[in-house]
């Protein structure tokens, strides 16, 4: 009779060290590509130019805190491309003429009017997911099917997600309005503008994780990852610096 010899036991046994070192070093680099890659994504989703909507829409909303939005909301208005216009994140202080003084006169003459008879104010949202919450309840209010979506480029693609989960049954139109800083140097160029980008980054994949999470079930308050924060720059003191 013959005994088996158990040679393999010490290679078996050093492999699987070396197998558990594989996957600790794996993990990290697994991550690291995969927040490259959704970097890469997110910024592909970001227009360099303004384009006008290809279509009109029921209303049109604007969510304050950039650089021209209010002013190119207004004009979209004018132009006849929405019914009624809604400024969502308005600081509880300012007045529509205030907003129309400080934001508008300058580039749409007789703005006042248009205010008066077509522009309502949201002055409780003070996040991107309380912008879409008062939305929605402004858009059912009117039974409004479609919105234009006015914000800044870096902010589109937290918008729309949010604004989407909150109306899933409402057209979405986004039109991204590009900063001045923005058009005069590429983001990477310019220190502000990149910090900027990484941090809206970083809240977009923080409310994708919410979003995912509130489709099954489970709604966690994740707004502590969006902190009240500026423009590109910060021009206007009339509305809230909320996105």
């Amino acid at each position: 009779m013959t005994t088996q010899s158990d040679d393999r036991s010490p290679n078996a046994s050093s492999r699987a060290p070396r197998g558990r070192l594989r996957a600790i070093v794996a993990i990290p680099l697994v991550f690291v590509a995969a927040v490259a890659f959704g970097f890469v994504a997110f910024l592909a989703q970001l227009r360099n130019t303004e384009v006008r909507p290809s279509r009109q829409a029921d209303g049109i909303v604007v969510l304050t805190g950039g650089s021209s939005r209010v002013s190119d909301a207004m004009e979209l208005l004018a132009a006849g491309y929405g019914k009624r216009l809604l400024i969502s994140g308005v600081h509880p202080s300012s007045t529509a003429t205030d907003i129309s003084r400080s934001d508008i006169s300058r580039s749409l003459p007789g703005s006042h009017s248009l205010f008066n008879c077509c522009v309502d104010l949201d002055r409780s949202a003070v996040s991107t997911r309380s912008n879409a919450a008062e939305t929605k309840r402004w858009a059912r209010e009117r039974g409004f099917k479609s919105l234009i979506l006015v914000t800044s480029n870096y902010h589109m693609p937290r918008a729309v997600l949010e604004m989407s989960h909150a109306m899933p049954d409402v057209a979405l139109i986004p039109y991204a309005v590009v900063g001045g800083r923005w058009r005069d140097e590429p983001w990477w160029e310019g220190g502000a503008t990149f910090r900027l980008v990484l941090s809206e980054y970083v809240k977009y994949i923080a409310a994708r994780l919410r979003v995912g999470l509130a489709d099954l079930g489970f709604d966690l308050p994740l707004e502590s990852f969006e902190p009240p924060t500026g423009s590109l720059p910060p021009r206007r003191p009339a509305t809230a610096e909320a996105n």
